[in-house]
């Protein structure tokens, strides 16, 4: 009779791995996918540096890039002043020509604005 009773909830021992499962899934979406998303682009903007582009360093440090090498990116800090990095070093890239065109576009619309 003991046995009949416990027997009879099947579906109750699906149910942890069904959790576990579920917890996996969802650790996956919010945790591990968008990670990997940002470490590709990462890479894709590292791999895409050129001289001249203006960048910022993963410690602060602002500066143009005058030498890309297979794992290294010579940045120039202050005129004659040229510091070595490792590509993974650098966080992002500000182009100062993207910079003027916003504020231009700012600008423009402000003068609309006025009239």
């Amino acid at each position: 009779m003991l046995y009949a009773a416990a027997g009879g909830g099947g579906v109750g021992g699906l149910t942890p791995i069904l959790m576990i499962a579920l917890l996996f899934g969802v650790m996956y979406f919010m945790m591990i996918r968008p990670q990997q998303k940002r470490r590709r682009e990462a890479e894709q903007m590292q791999s895409a540096l050129g001289s001249g582009d203006e960048v910022v360093t993963i410690g602060g440090l602002y500066g143009t890039v005058t030498d890309v090498d297979d794992d290294t990116v010579l940045l120039e800090v202050a005129p004659g002043v040229q510091t070595r990095y490792a590509r993974p070093a650098i966080a992002r890239v500000v182009n100062r020509a993207e910079r003027a065109e916003s504020t231009e576009l700012v600008s423009e619309d402000a003068e609309t604005v006025k009239e």
